[in-house]
């Protein structure tokens, strides 16, 4: 019987005749960067079957549903396991979306046109730092390994490319709860992210004059509650990605400016939190301090990848909540199909005394950007588990715009990170306004001197 080939079942055949090898090179009809490049449709790359999710259950499941534990099992292997775990025992709902074909609404446009501009200029040097194959100069915009062809790539292309714009500032709110749903602590807090290098929009570019060797700066200001307003901590990273960050923080209490030891990237930075400084993006550690990487499986998954995760109507766009005791354990969210997702394992190789044993992190092939992460103990037992939502903030109840050609604002919208173990959860999500009117502001040239800076935190603080 002759087989043909786009059939309803090519795409299972795909993934399953990639079991066993380096499953390497996204799209399934054509190279997904080939595509991306004539127009920016990734559809062109794809069997229409592995854009929908109906095709994968047999219509069990599809667009404009609600999964939830009567029919989580239909796709339980296309997510994640904290997801599944959530949504089969405590009550979780999630929305299914359709898939986003548009590489623009996936990942800034200028970072986009970065990433084509420089395709193939990237390499690692003889240390493992991402470098320029012209000059040995350090990296200079969009994703450096647009193809991936190794778990290393991946995760460099992550650690340098956190939030895709020159400069990030968006106001925060993180509510931690107990195994009920019930609040224990809430925070506002303002969170930024300066480019040192790899700018494309901010001038100088492609780097920040005089600090061509920092990667970034990232900075986090506590403005509630009331006993711990003022706190504060900055983190300048080297460039060299063997280096850990010099890590300062402002205690009001103490009315000072405080050196933390660089390696204390495995405890919250606040009580009731289950989110350590390493979970920052799902790789908050210069990249070349983890190793033994290895891509474990390249499959279709859901993940929170959908404009409707913004709540435009909604009051500072705080989204509706589910699950647990009380229905407020989880965000009620949104997930749509991803055609194609890599699963990376990683160990903390420069951490002896890290209490994680493993990562494993998801990446979208389309903008390969990490959003689920298990994380592992020492005993090789599921800890922590992290999911990440987000898109472009453009759907029909709202925009909003970020630059002067009317571009969206792309960013993440909310993440869950679930100590499996105890049961406590941290649900965390980017939100309209805090208290002082601080917004959300991109590409702005202030946010280092005002907050990314000692004196800037020292300042704030006071």
């Amino acid at each position: 019987m002759h087989v043909i080939k786009y059939d309803k079942n090519y795409t299972r055949r795909y993934f399953m005749e990639g079991v066993g090898k380096s499953a390497i090179g996204a799209g399934m009809l054509a190279p997904l960067w080939d595509v991306i490049a004539r127009d920016g449709d990734i559809s062109k790359a794809y069997p229409d079957e592995a854009l929908d999710i109906s095709h994968y259950t047999d219509g069990k499941i599809n667009v404009g549903d609600v999964i939830d534990a009567s029919n989580v099992e239909y796709v339980r292997d296309m997510m994640d396991p904290g997801m599944y775990f959530q949504i089969s025992q405590q009550g979780r709902l999630v929305d299914v979306a359709p898939t986003e074909t548009d590489i623009n609404r996936l990942s800034p446009v200028k970072f986009n046109e970065a990433t084509l501009r420089n395709r193939g200029k990237h390499k690692f040097d003889s240390i493992g730092n991402v470098v320029t194959k012209e000059d040995g100069r350090p990296w200079i915009g969009g994703l450096p390994f647009h193809e991936p062809k190794t778990a290393r790539e991946f995760v460099a292309n992550n650690t340098l490319c956190w939030a895709r714009y020159d400069s990030s500032f968006f106001p925060v709110e993180e509510w931690d709860m107990d195994r009920h749903g019930n609040q224990k602590f809430h925070y506002e807090l303002l969170f930024a992210e300066y480019k040192a290098v790899g700018r494309i929009s901010m001038k100088p570019s492609p780097y920040m004059s005089g600090h061509e060797d920092k990667l970034r700066f990232a900075m986090a200001l506590f403005t509630s509650p009331s006993d711990i307003s003022g706190t504060s901590i900055v983190n300048h990273w080297p460039y060299d990605q063997r280096k850990l960050p010099d890590f300062f923080g402002w205690l009001p209490q103490f009315k000072r400016v405080r050196r933390f030891p660089t390696n204390q990237r495995f405890e919250p930075m606040i009580p009731g939190s289950t989110l350590f400084p390493s979970d920052a993006f799902l790789t908050g550690d210069p990249y070349l301090t983890w190793g033994n990487y290895k891509i474990v499986g390249k499959t279709p998954f859901l993940g929170g990848v959908s404009s409707n995760n913004w709540a435009a109507e909604k009051d500072r766009w705080l989204l509706d909540r589910c699950g647990g005791t009380t229905g407020k354990k989880f965000f009620r969210t949104s997930v749509s199909l991803i055609p194609e997702v890599y699963a990376i394992d990683l160990y903390p190789t420069g951490y002896p005394r890290a209490p994680y044993g493993k990562k494993r992190i998801w990446f979208d092939s389309r903008n390969i950007s990490a959003f689920a992460m298990v994380g592992f103990d020492r005993h090789g037992e599921t800890w922590k588990v992290l999911e990440g939502g987000g898109g472009d903030y453009d759907n029909k109840k709202g925009r909003v715009f970020t630059d002067d050609d009317g571009n969206p604002y792309i960013s993440w919208t909310y993440f869950h990170s679930h100590d499996v173990q105890s049961d406590n959860i941290s649900t965390i999500q980017q939100v309209s306004e805090i208290d002082g009117g601080h917004k959300v502001r991109i590409n702005d040239p202030a946010v280092y001197e005002n907050f990314c800076t000692v004196s800037a935190i020292r300042r704030l603080g006071t």
